[in-house]
């Protein structure tokens, strides 16, 4: 669970969809076969391009906690 309500979460899929230059996220009304949401490509590239940052970021911080010498 990430504690946060379903209102917040799709609001803050909006926001990212309406942030970047193409959706990250697309909604499929209900229906017969029940609506739902799927993650485009450029929300799976967003994805990745994150876990790099992320993990250039978590190599940056071993650097740095070497050179603090606690």
């Amino acid at each position: 669970s990430m504690n946060m309500s379903y209102k917040h979460a799709w609001d803050l899929v909006n926001s990212m969809n309406r942030q970047s230059k193409e959706p990250l996220v697309i909604t499929f009304t209900g229906g017969k076969k029940g609506g739902g949401a799927k993650l485009t490509e450029a929300g799976e590239k967003a994805i990745e391009t994150f876990w790099k940052l992320y993990q250039k970021f978590q190599e940056f911080l071993k650097e740095e906690e070497k050179s603090l010498n606690f």
